[in-house]
């Protein structure tokens, strides 16, 4: 990017000269595009502070948008990206709160007489490099609300909840990876010593199918359990999963499956020392 020369100075004439028409003109153009959902006061403010920026860096006589002079110009439009993105605005209505500028500077540097053309095309250069610094910062922040959002379902994927005095639960519903399956573990092993529980039901009822991986998953997870003291019963083998998981050649070794979350749970009462009682008075079996 060239620096200095007349078309520099020009630009900075005319933003200074006709900072205020310019200014309101592209807010104009700016909450338009918009659809109103940024009211057109907060679009001023935002505009104004970047307008402001913009006129500094060119009086130092830059037009490298990635230098220096132009470090406050991009600090504004990252905050900008990131607010936009926020409010669920797409990367092309972000990006054009930057390039109406290039609509509102057209008719005043191309007059008849094409004098200013250079002047304009130096700056639409410019502009076109903060644009894409612009769609850049948004991408980011888009990222991390997908990120976020991304373990914020993961955490509600996996409660964990107390079924009982000494017994907490995991259902387990959807596909089970090595992500979520770190975040089971945690989250069951922290229960267990949040409640002093000893017995744990991993209720797979929801879980669509039963692979190598998962298995492996689920294994970890029991064997993390015993590092604790506590003991773990699987739940919700349906027969379609009992003959996957026998034609796949799994072995679940000594750990307790039962084929529903009732099951389970009784086995987990009875191993944690409750007893049963019949209407009419009798102990049930053991």
């Amino acid at each position: 990017m060239v620096a200095g020369g007349e078309g520099t100075t020009r630009l900075v004439e005319l933003l200074t000269v006709r900072g205020e028409d310019l200014g309101a003109d592209w807010a104009d153009r700016v909450s338009r595009s918009l659809g109103g959902r940024v009211s057109r006061s907060e679009v001023q403010r935002e505009l104004g502070e970047l307008y402001t920026a913009l006129l500094t860096a060119l009086q130092t006589g830059s037009l490298d948008a990635h230098g220096e002079a132009f470090g406050e110009v991009r600090a504004l439009l990252s905050e900008l990206s990131r607010s936009r993105a926020r409010q669920g605005f797409t990367p092309s209505e972000t990006a054009l709160s930057l390039f109406s500028l290039k609509e509102v500077l057209e008719p005043v540097l191309t007059g008849e007489d094409g004098g200013d053309v250079r002047a304009y095309l130096a700056f639409t250069k410019l502009v076109d490099d903060l644009g894409l610094f612009t769609i850049e910062a948004y991408s980011r922040t888009r990222e991390e609300l997908i990120g976020a959002q991304a373990e914020q379902l993961l955490e509600l994927s996996t409660p964990v909840v107390k079924l009982w005095d000494g017994v907490i639960g995991v259902p387990l519903v959807g596909t089970l990876d090595s992500a979520r399956t770190m975040v089971v573990m945690e989250k069951m092993l922290q229960a267990l010593v949040d409640t002093g529980s000893e017995q744990a039901v991993i209720d797979i009822t929801g879980v669509p199918a039963v692979d190598t991986e998962v298995a492996q998953h689920l294994l970890k997870t029991v064997v993390a359990a015993r590092l604790m003291g506590a003991e773990c019963t699987i739940s919700g083998i349906r027969p379609q999963i009992a003959q996957t998981i026998v034609a796949l050649g799994i072995d679940f070794g000594d750990i307790v499956t039962k084929a529903t979350l009732a099951d389970a749970l009784r086995h987990a009462l009875r191993a944690s020392g409750v007893t049963f009682t019949r209407p009419g008075g009798s102990a049930g079996a053991r």
